[in-house]
């Protein structure tokens, strides 16, 4: 866990730790961490930004389903967690929603920036927001929280934004996610590219030990499929996912063709490769 992280890892224990207080338990929530490195992925996804837009054909599909699920009806400020390159701060904002934007990544901020002045966009961490307390009707985001190395932050940060009787609508990919890819990496003896995931459950937890009330959680698989296996890395690496925390040996030309070999041996020989994104889809209210 990074210096930040710690910092805030104790902020939320002595939170945890009175709710827990007043309401009788013995002990608070134990802290999700999930290892991943902040600064990376800034870097990461500032480098794919020039192109995110073009592959991130399923990264757009589970977002229009994010804001399919909001309320038909909105009104006030708006905040886009992750917003990338603000294609979706926008559509928000089309909606008639003062909306803001903001993410880690300074290249995606530069390209947000860019292609919508009519909206703010602010650099920041979803465990820090550069977001006022109490001061946001509705917050959206979309596969964006996974890259954060603190759920309880998350979730804290999330609640202290949101107002009263205010709403998420939160896409988050989560454990089962490259199962394909991971089985195939397994099975050519490749070491394990990227960090597990947060389950579902560990989201659930952080939310609900934050004082947030999970309404509904709609878990879901979209899968992409790819002509071959150099196809479905690039469109992982393309996007900036794939984040360990850690620095990864590069594939030489013989570990790709095990890796394609190990694909096609579990998905057939014809055909395309298949690859999961497992996300679920939170809606959680403040009421307090």
């Amino acid at each position: 866990m990074n210096e930040f992280c710690a910092q805030a890892a104790n902020a939320v224990v002595q939170k945890a730790g009175a709710m827990v207080q007043e309401k009788g338990l013995d002990r608070p929530t134990p802290l999700q961490s999930t290892g991943i490195s902040e600064k990376a992925v800034a870097e990461r996804f500032s480098k794919a930004a020039p192109r995110y837009d073009k592959l991130a054909a399923i990264q757009h599909t589970i977002a229009q389903h994010g804001l399919h699920n909001l309320p038909a009806q909105l009104v006030g400020n708006a905040l886009d967690i992750g917003c990338g390159t603000g294609v979706h701060t926008q559509s928000l904002n089309a909606r008639g929603l003062d909306a803001v934007g903001v993410d880690i990544a300074e290249g995606m901020l530069a390209l947000a920036g860019t292609n919508y002045p009519h909206i703010t966009f602010k650099q920041g961490s979803a465990q820090a927001l550069p977001i006022a307390s109490n001061s946001i009707d509705v917050v959206y985001s979309s596969m964006a929280l996974q890259w954060a190395n603190c759920l309880n932050s998350v979730a804290e940060e999330v609640h202290r934004v949101l107002n009263h009787d205010a709403i998420a609508e939160l896409a988050i990919m989560v454990s089962g996610s490259f199962e394909e890819l991971t089985h195939a990496r397994k099975l050519a003896q490749l070491p394990t590219a990227m960090t597990p995931l947060p389950t579902a459950d560990a989201w659930n937890r952080a939310f609900r030990g934050a004082g947030l009330a999970v309404k509904r959680v709609i878990t879901r698989d979209y899968v992409d499929s790819h002509s071959d296996i150099m196809s479905l890395l690039r469109s992982v690496k393309g996007v900036g996912a794939g984040e360990t925390g850690k620095q990864q040996k590069v594939l030489s030309r013989q570990d790709i063709k095990k890796l394609s070999m190990a694909y096609h041996n579990i998905h057939g020989e014809v055909g395309r490769l298949p690859l999961t994104y497992r996300v679920c889809h939170f809606r959680l209210e403040k009421n307090a």
